[in-house]
C-alpha cells in the first residue's frame, strides 16, 4: 500500500477488532492474515494519530476471535461519524422476535408436544454497534465451575446501610461481605484513619468475612466506638470500598420530671396540649393515652399533630372527664415512657353535661358557646416554606381553630393534586404526598372554613434531590486487545460533582495508564493486557448525599469449554422443528460449528439455523435428520466439543376419530376412537366430557379404540373428546352426543293449541298454626296448554331483610297444600310461583303474616376465621346468622379466644356485630378461636374451636443463591433457595421477583424501567418469568411474600436477552426509467430487531412461463438503492429483499418490474449461464472470476474476488449470444459503485427484429431530433438578442427543492442535519461537495454507499479529486487508506 496524508480529525479503526466483535466474513477474504502481527501494525499507526482522541462515542463489543482475521484502515472524518449516529437513529429500535412453534394440524385439534421448546437464538454485538459504543463485555456463565476457576477483582455483596443505629444492649455487627477470586482480605478505616482491630480485644471480623464484630459481654460503652467506617476488600487485582457507615448508638433517654398544674381554659376556646419528648436517635413515636391507659379518642375537634402535640379546635366540657398523657414508644428499646399526665378545668356557662347535645345540630348555641371564625394553629401566620428531598414523602399540615369546628380543603397553586400520590391524614388535617419528585414542587394552601368564615395558610415547597443514578458503572470484562469503558452518570439538586478513584486512591495520584483515558464521568480503556485489571470507585455527591459505586475491569484468557452435559439425547416428533443446544464459553468468544455423524461440512443454512449462543436449529425434522451431531467451539487457545445424540419419532394420530350421534334415552352408544403411534413410546388414551375428565362408572366402559356407553341418560349428553398422547405430543379428536327424551303422544286437541306460562296461584291460606309448622293451601291458576310441573314457595320476614323474598320450599305440580317448616321469632309472609314447560307465573298475591315464638339459637356462626390485619393483632370474623337461624330478639355472638396449646384461660367478649379485633398478640401465633349464638332465649349450643392467626409482620430474609438462566429473548428462568420458616413471621404466600429493562443494548434508545413483577407460589424454589424486551439489559431482584408484605430484596441481578431477525424492509419500489435501466429502491426495516448488518437482493428474469437463474446481490446496512442495466427490453424481473443481522434474514418483500409496452413471449431460450452470487460490489463469490453482466460489446466491470483484503482485481468481461469469455488482471485500483449498478444480460434470446428496424423507435427519435433542433433555434436567437439567462450562483444561492437527488445510492435521511449546506457546490453526477474541505468524506461516498463489505473489502463510489488533493496528499506519514489507491489510477 502506499502511504498517504489522513485528513484533519480523522480517526483510525482496527477492523481486526471488528471482525473479532462478531462480523461473519468469509474465509478466502482474511487467508493467511495474522490478526497479532496485523494489530502490531495498527498500533504503530495509532501512535501518528495520537493528535485527535478516539470519539468516545465509538466502541467495539465483545470479542470474537478467528484464526482467520486479519485489518484494514479505514479513515473517518468528524462528519462520518454525524453520518453514523443519524444511522443510528434510524436503524435502532425496539427489538420483536418471533418465538418457533411446532406444526400441528388445527382441524383435527392435534397439540402436538416437542421434547424440548425452541427458543429464540442467543445473539452478540454486530458490526454496527461496533463502530458506536465502547461498553460491550463478555459475559461470565452462571456455572460454578467456572466462576470459581476465573480470577476476580473484589466485589462487595453486602454491607450495612450508611446511617446505622444500633441497640445499646446487643452487641455492634457492622457488615461488609466481598467475593473474588482469590478470596479477598479486608481492613477498616474509622473516621477515615486506619482502624487496627488487633489492638482492640472487643473487635473481632467473621471469618471469611470483613464484618466486624464489637462484643460488649465483658463491658465498655458502645458511645466510645460511634463514628465513620469503611470497608476495604483486596485481593491481588484490586480494592472495592464499601459506603461510609456512620455508627451510632440508639438513645432513649427519661422524660424529665415536671408537676403539671391544671389547665384552665374556657369551653369553646382552642387549646394545645404540648408534648416535648425528650430527644431520642431514632426519633420515638408518640401517641396520646389517659393515666389509665385508655387511648384519647380523635376526631376532626381533637387531634394529634405530626409533632406530638394535641390540638382541641375548641374545648367542650366533656374533655374534662379524662386527663391526657404523652406518650414516647423507642423502637430500639422496645420501651415506652410516659409524661405526666394533663389535668383540664373547663369553664362554662352550662355546668350540667347533658350527653343529648352531643349530636345536637346546634350543640355551641345550645351550651351557650360563642361561634368563632377559624384561625391557624398550626402552623402560624399566612405562608411558610418547606423543603422536600425527591424520592421522599413531603407531609403538609394545617390545624385551625374555631366554633364550629372548620373543615380543612387542599389545593394546589396552578394545578391539581397528584391524585395517584396523595393522601389525607389526620381528618384531612395533613396532606402526604408520597415519592416526591421535581414536578411536585410549587406553591399548596390548606384552607379552613366553617359557617363563620374561613381562612387559608399557602405552603412554598421546594423539592431538592441527593444524587441518583442515571447509568451506574458495571463490571468490565474484556479480551486481551479489547476496548470499553466505565460510564458513571447521575443526577440531583443541585448538581453531583463526580470523583474517580481505583483501588480506593484517587485516580489523580494513581500510576499512569497509557491505555486509560478520564473523559469526565467515562473512563475510556484501550487495548486492554492483563495488567490493565483494578477495581474503580464512582464517588458522586452534592450537599443532601452521595452515592459509592465500585466497578472493575478484568481481563480473561480462557480456551473454549462446553457448558452443558455430553451425549445428551433428544427425541422429537417428525416433521416437527426442533433445537439442539451446546452453550460454551472462552475468551475471546468462540467460533462454533456443528457437524453431522461426524463427517461431512459445517450444518448451516437450508433446513439448519446456527444461532450465536451455539443452538442448532432443525426447522422440519425428517427421518434422515436423524443422528449423531457434534458442535465444535474454536478460539485461538484451543477448542472443546460435545455431541448430541437425535431420535426421530413417528407423530401420534387418532386415524379414526368418533362421530357425533344422536341416540334415545335408554339405548346403547359406542364412540370410536382408533390411534396409531411410534411403538417405541407409550401411548395413554383418555376421555373428556364437556372438557372435563370423564368418570368411567358401571355404565360405560373404555377399551383401547373406543368408548361405550350403555342405557343413555339425558346426563350422559355432551361433547366427548378422546386424547390420545405420548410423553412427546397429543392428538384430540371430538364428538357431541344427543340424548332424545321418550315424548308422549299428545292430544290433538293440547297439540294444536299455543302454550304459554301458567297463570299465577291465588288465595293463599294459613291454617294448622303451630309452634314450628304452619300449612299453606293456595288454588293453582290456568296452565295455559301446558301441564303445571312445580311450584315455589317462597317467604318474607321483616326485621333482617324487609322486602326480601327467599325461596322456602318446592313442590309437584299436583299438589296445591304443603306443611312449611318454620324458623322461631320470624314474622313470615308467604308466596307461590307455578312453573311449567314454558316457564314461570307471576307471583302470587302474598299471604297474612304469621310470627312464630322465640328459643335460644340451635346454631352458632359459620365461617370463623382468624386474621391479623396489623402485626400486633388478630380479627376474628364471622358470617352473621340471618333470620330465621336468630331464634330470637338481640341476636349476639360471644367470642372466645386463647394461645393454642397453652392451657391458658379463655378470653371473652359479647359483641353485636360480625368481626371483634384483638390487640397487643405477638407475631404470626395460633389461636384457638370460639364463636357462640346467644339470644334473649339463651345460648347456641357449645361451639367447636377454629385455629386462627394473629397479624404477620414483614419477613426478615430474602430469597438466596439466586440464579437467573436466559431461555430465549423474551424469557428466563430462575431458580433460589428456600428461606428460613422462622425468618418468615407469617404464612409464606408467594416469593415474587420484581425486574425492570435497565436499557436496551441499542444504543440512545430510551427505555422504561417501570417495575414489574412475576409471583410464584411458596412451594416453588424456580420459575419462568416472560414477556421480555429482547436485546435489553434487566435487573431483577427477589423478595419473599407473607400477608403482611414484601420482605427485604435479594441481591440484584442482571441479564441480558438476545437479538432477533428483521422485518422487511419498507416501501420498496421498481422504476423502470426506461428500457435500459430499472432502478431500485427500499426504506429500512420499520423493526430492525437488532445490529443490522445489510441486505440480501435475488432476482431473476422472466418471460412468460421461462424464468432465467437466480442473481443474489448482498448490500451493506445503509445502502437503500440499486439499479439493475439490461440490453434486452422484453424480459421483466421479480425481485426479493430482505434485512439481516447476524441472526438472520428476516422477512422478505418481493416486487416485479413494469410490463415494457411492446412485451412479447420470446421463442427460444439462450445457453444458461453459470449459477452465480454477486455482492453490493460486484464481488463473485465462486473462485473463478465468471462472467454474470455482459453486452454485445466488450464491457469492463470492476470485481473484488474473493481473496486477500490488499488484493483488488479489475474482470474484463467479454460475451455474446452463444459464448461467454473471462479475463481476470490484477490491479490495486479499488472498486468505483457506490449505489449499486449492474448490467444485465436478459436471461432469454430475443429473436424479434432489431430495435433499430422498429417503428415506434425510428419515430420517437425523430420526435426527439426535432425538439431538440427548436430549442436550439431559440436559444441562438435569444443570445443575438443579447438576452441573459437565469444563472443560480453556485455559492451564494442554497439548492432548491427542485434540484434532483443524488442518484449513486447515497442515503437520504429525514433529519434536518443532512441537509445539503449553503454554498455547497453540485458536481456533474450529482454528488454535493462541501467547500471547507475537499478532503471530506461525502466526495469518498461516506454520504452514499461507502462502507465495508461482508467480506472485508472496501466499496464506494469515489468522484475525482482535485489537483490540490493530489498536491496536499503525501505532505504527512499517515496510514495507508484504501481511498489513495483511486488517485494512483486517476
Amino acid at each position: 500500500m502506499n502511504r498517504t496524508t489522513a485528513p484533519s480529525g480523522e480517526r483510525l479503526i482496527d477492523l481486526c477488532a471488528i471482525w473479532d466483535a462478531g462480523v461473519s466474513l468469509s474465509s478466502a477474504a482474511w487467508n493467511g492474515a495474522s490478526c497479532g502481527v496485523e494489530r502490531r501494525r495498527l498500533n504503530e499507526a495509532k501512535k501518528v494519530s495520537r493528535r485527535m482522541p478516539l470519539s468516545p462515542r465509538i466502541s467495539h463489543p465483545p470479542r470474537k476471535q478467528s484464526l482467520e482475521s486479519s485489518y484494514i484502515f479505514y479513515t473517518l472524518s468528524q462528519g462520518g461519524w454525524e453520518m453514523l449516529s443519524s444511522v443510528q437513529e434510524v436503524q435502532l429500535k425496539q427489538l420483536e422476535v418471533t418465538r418457533p412453534r411446532g406444526l400441528g394440524n388445527r382441524e383435527r385439534g392435534q397439540v402436538p408436544r416437542m421434547a424440548r421448546q425452541p427458543a429464540p437464538p442467543w445473539v452478540h454485538a454486530a458490526f454496527l454497534l461496533c463502530l458506536l459504543s465502547l461498553g460491550g463485555a463478555i459475559e461470565i456463565p452462571m456455572d460454578p465451575s467456572i466462576q470459581n476457576e476465573l480470577t476476580q477483582p473484589p466485589t462487595i455483596t453486602k454491607q450495612s446501610v450508611k446511617d446505622h443505629i444500633v441497640d445499646p444492649r446487643d452487641n455492634i455487627l457492622i457488615e461488609c461481605e466481598a467475593k473474588g477470586n482469590p478470596a479477598p482480605s479486608f481492613h477498616w478505616t474509622r473516621n477515615s484513619r486506619f482502624f487496627n482491630i488487633a489492638k482492640d480485644p472487643r473487635v473481632s471480623m467473621r471469618r471469611r468475612s470483613g464484618t466486624l464484630v464489637i462484643d460488649f459481654r465483658s463491658g465498655g460503652r458502645p458511645e466510645e466506638y460511634e463514628g465513620e467506617y469503611q470497608c476495604f476488600a483486596r485481593n491481588k487485582f484490586g480494592t472495592a470500598l464499601s459506603n461510609r457507615i456512620r455508627l451510632q448508638v440508639s438513645k432513649s433517654p427519661l422524660w424529665p420530671k415536671e408537676n403539671l398544674d391544671p389547665v384552665v381554659v374556657q369551653e369553646g376556646a382552642p387549646l394545645t396540649l404540648q408534648c416535648n419528648p425528650p430527644p431520642g436517635l431514632p426519633s420515638p413515636v408518640i401517641f396520646w393515652m389517659s393515666s389509665s391507659m385508655e387511648p384519647i379518642a380523635q376526631d376532626k375537634r381533637v387531634s394529634q399533630g405530626h409533632n406530638g402535640d394535641l390540638y382541641f379546635s375548641n374545648v367542650m366540657l366533656q374533655d374534662m372527664q379524662t386527663d391526657y398523657s404523652c406518650n414516647a414508644r423507642f423502637h430500639f428499646t422496645h420501651t415506652i415512657q410516659q409524661k405526666n399526665p394533663f389535668t383540664l378545668k373547663v369553664l362554662t356557662n352550662h355546668p350540667y353535661n347533658d350527653s343529648s347535645l352531643r349530636n345536637h345540630p346546634d350543640m355551641y348555641s345550645a351550651r351557650g358557646v360563642a361561634e368563632r371564625t377559624p384561625s391557624f394553629m398550626y402552623p402560624q401566620g399566612t405562608a411558610s416554606s418547606q423543603m422536600v428531598l425527591r424520592g421522599m414523602d413531603l407531609l403538609l399540615e394545617c390545624i385551625a381553630s374555631g366554633v364550629p369546628t372548620p373543615d380543612i380543603a387542599w389545593y394546589k397553586k396552578g394545578g391539581d393534586l397528584p391524585s395517584d400520590k396523595a393522601k389525607f391524614e389526620n381528618f384531612n388535617k395533613a396532606l402526604r404526598i408520597t415519592n416526591v419528585s421535581e414536578e411536585d414542587s410549587g406553591e399548596y394552601f390548606c384552607l379552613a372554613s366553617n359557617k363563620m368564615g374561613s381562612i387559608r395558610h399557602t405552603i412554598s415547597v421546594r423539592v431538592k434531590a441527593a444524587p441518583y443514578w442515571l447509568d451506574e458503572p458495571k463490571n468490565l470484562i474484556l479480551a486481551p486487545g479489547e476496548d470499553g469503558r466505565l460510564v458513571c452518570r447521575a443526577n440531583g439538586n443541585p448538581k453531583p460533582t463526580v470523583q474517580w478513584m481505583v483501588n480506593g486512591e484517587p485516580l489523580q495520584s494513581a500510576p499512569p495508564n497509557p491505555n486509560r483515558e478520564v473523559a469526565g464521568d467515562t473512563i475510556i480503556f484501550r487495548d486492554t493486557q492483563i495488567s490493565s485489571r483494578a477495581v474503580y470507585q464512582c464517588n458522586t455527591s452534592n450537599e443532601h448525599g452521595y452515592l459509592l459505586a465500585n466497578a472493575f475491569v478484568s481481563v480473561l484468557d480462557v480456551p473454549p469449554r462446553m457448558l452443558s452435559p455430553r451425549n445428551q439425547l433428544i427425541r422429537v416428533i417428525l416433521y416437527n422443528r426442533t433445537r439442539l443446544d451446546c452453550p460454551f464459553f472462552g475468551s475471546p468468544i468462540p467460533t462454533l460449528r456443528w457437524f453431522k455423524n461426524g463427517q461431512g461440512s459445517n450444518l448451516d443454512g437450508g433446513n439448519y439455523h446456527v444461532y450465536e449462543n451455539g443452538s442448532l436449529e432443525i426447522k422440519m425434522i425428517r427421518k434422515e435428520d436423524q443422528g449423531i451431531y457434534t458442535c465444535v467451539a474454536t478460539n485461538i487457545l484451543g477448542k472443546a466439543e460435545n455431541q448430541v445424540r437425535l431420535e426421530v419419532k413417528d407423530p401420534t394420530r387418532i386415524y379414526r376419530m368418533p362421530e357425533d350421534q344422536v341416540a334415545k334415552r335408554g339405548t346403547t352408544v359406542q364412540l370410536e376412537c382408533r390411534v396409531k403411534h411410534d411403538p417405541s413410546l407409550k401411548l395413554t388414551v383418555s376421555w373428556l366430557k364437556d372438557d372435563e375428565p370423564l368418570y368411567i362408572g358401571n355404565r360405560m366402559k373404555k377399551e383401547d379404540d373406543s368408548l361405550t356407553i350403555f342405557g343413555v341418560a339425558e346426563r350422559d349428553q355432551g361433547s366427548y373428546t378422546c386424547v390420545a398422547s405420548t410423553e412427546l405430543d397429543q392428538d384430540l379428536a371430538k364428538a357431541y352426543l344427543t340424548v332424545l327424551a321418550d315424548q308422549a303422544t299428545p292430544t290433538n286437541r293440547l297439540a294444536a293449541l299455543p302454550k304459554g306460562r301458567p297463570d299465577r296461584p291465588r288465595d293463599l291460606e294459613l291454617t294448622d298454626l303451630a309452634e314450628r309448622s304452619v300449612r299453606l293451601t293456595w288454588i293453582p291458576g290456568d296452565d295455559n296448554n301446558s301441564p303445571i310441573t312445580d311450584y315455589v314457595v317462597q317467604f318474607e320476614e321483616d326485621q333482617f331483610q324487609p322486602g326480601v323474598w327467599h325461596d322456602h320450599s318446592k313442590y309437584p305440580g299436583s299438589v296445591n297444600s304443603a306443611v312449611l317448616r318454620l324458623s322461631p321469632y320470624v314474622n313470615y309472609q308467604f308466596r307461590v310461583i307455578a312453573i311449567n314447560e314454558v316457564g314461570s307465573s307471576h307471583p302470587s298475591l302474598p299471604s297474612e303474616r304469621y310470627r312464630t315464638s322465640g328459643a335460644p339459637p340451635e346454631s352458632n356462626p359459620g365461617d370463623v376465621k382468624g386474621e391479623g390485619t396489623r402485626k400486633n393483632n388478630m380479627e376474628i370474623t364471622w358470617t352473621p346468622m340471618n333470620a330465621t337461624s336468630a331464634f330470637g330478639p338481640n341476636l349476639r355472638y360471644i367470642v372466645k379466644w386463647r394461645r393454642r396449646e397453652t392451657r391458658e384461660a379463655w378470653n371473652n367478649v359479647t359483641v353485636w356485630g360480625s368481626r371483634y379485633v384483638v390487640g397487643q398478640t405477638p407475631v404470626y401465633v395460633p389461636y384457638e378461636i370460639r364463636v357462640q349464638a346467644e339470644n334473649d332465649f339463651g345460648k347456641g349450643p357449645e361451639p367447636e374451636s377454629v385455629i386462627g392467626y394473629s397479624g404477620e409482620d414483614y419477613p426478615r430474609a430474602a430469597p438466596t443463591e439466586v440464579k437467573v438462566r436466559v431461555m430465549n429473548s423474551t424469557a428466563i428462568s430462575l431458580q433460589w433457595n428456600r428461606v428460613y420458616s422462622d425468618t418468615v413471621q407469617g404464612q409464606l404466600r408467594e416469593y415474587r421477583a420484581y425486574y425492570w429493562r435497565e436499557s436496551s443494548l441499542l444504543k440512545n434508545l430510551w427505555v422504561s424501567q417501570k417495575r414489574q413483577q412475576a409471583s410464584f407460589s411458596g412451594d416453588r424454589l424456580r420459575g419462568v418469568v416472560s414477556r421480555l424486551f429482547p436485546y435489553s439489559n434487566y435487573k431483577l431482584e427477589m423478595v419473599v411474600v407473607n400477608g403482611r408484605g414484601d420482605g427485604p430484596r435479594s441481591e440484584t441481578k442482571e441479564f441480558t436477552t438476545p437479538e432477533g431477525v428483521p422485518s422487511a424492509p419498507r416501501r420498496f419500489r421498481v422504476r423502470q426509467p426506461n428500457l435500459e435501466t430499472i432502478n431500485l429502491e427500499w426504506d429500512h426495516p420499520e423493526h430492525p430487531n437488532g445490529i443490522m448488518l445489510g441486505y440480501t437482493l435475488k432476482y431473476v428474469a422472466f418471460n412468460g412461463t421461462k424464468v432465467g437463474k437466480q442473481i443474489v446481490e448482498n448490500f451493506s446496512s445503509n445502502q437503500t438503492k440499486f439499479t439493475v442495466q439490461r440490453t434486452d427490453p422484453v424480459s421483466r424481473y421479480r425481485f426479493t429483499l430482505s434485512a439481516r443481522t447476524q441472526v438472520g434474514s428476516g422477512e422478505a418483500v418481493t416486487e416485479e418490474s413494469p410490463a415494457p409496452p411492446n412485451e412479447a413471449t420470446p421463442t427460444a431460450a439462450p445457453p444458461t449461464l453459470p449459477p452465480t452470487t454477486v455482492g453490493a460490489t460486484g464481488a463473485v463469490s465462486s473462485t473463478d472470476a465468471t462472467a454474470i453482466a455482459a453486452t454485445t460489446e466488450a464491457t469492463t466491470v470492476p470485481i473484488i474476488p474473493t481473496v486477500a483484503p490488499t488484493t483488488i482485481a479489475t474482470t474484463t468481461v467479454a460475451t455474446t449470444t452463444t459464448t461467454t469469455a473471462a479475463t481476470t488482471t490484477t490491479t490495486e485500483s479499488p472498486p468505483t459503485t457506490t449505489s449499486g449498478t449492474k448490467i444485465h444480460e436478459s436471461a432469454y434470446t430475443n429473436n424479434q427484429a432489431d430495435i433499430a428496424t422498429q417503428g415506434w423507435f425510428i419515430g420517437l427519435m425523430c420526435a426527439i431530433a426535432l425538439l431538440v433542433l427548436i430549442l436550439l433555434i431559440v436559444c441562438f436567437i435569444k443570445r443575438s438578442r443579447g438576452g441573459k439567462y437565469p444563472v443560480r450562483e453556485k455559492k451564494d444561492v442554497p439548492l432548491g427543492p427542485e434540484d434532483p437527488k443524488e442518484e449513486d445510492g447515497s442515503f437520504d435521511y429525514s433529519d434536518e442535519d443532512n441537509k445539503p449546506l449553503q454554498g455547497s457546490q453540485t458536481s456533474l453526477d450529482g454528488t454535493i461537495k462541501q467547500q471547507e474541505s475537499d478532503d471530506s468524506l461525502v466526495d469518498y461516498g461516506e454520504g452514499g454507499e461507502g462502507q465495508f463489505n461482508e467480506d472485508g473489502s472496501f466499496i464506494g463510489q469515489y468522484t475525482v479529486k482535485k489537483d490540490k488533493d493530489e498536491t496536499e496528499g503525501n505532505e504527512s506519514s499517515e496510514a495507508t487508506s484504501p481511498v489513495n489507491a483511486i488517485y494512483s489510477l486517476a
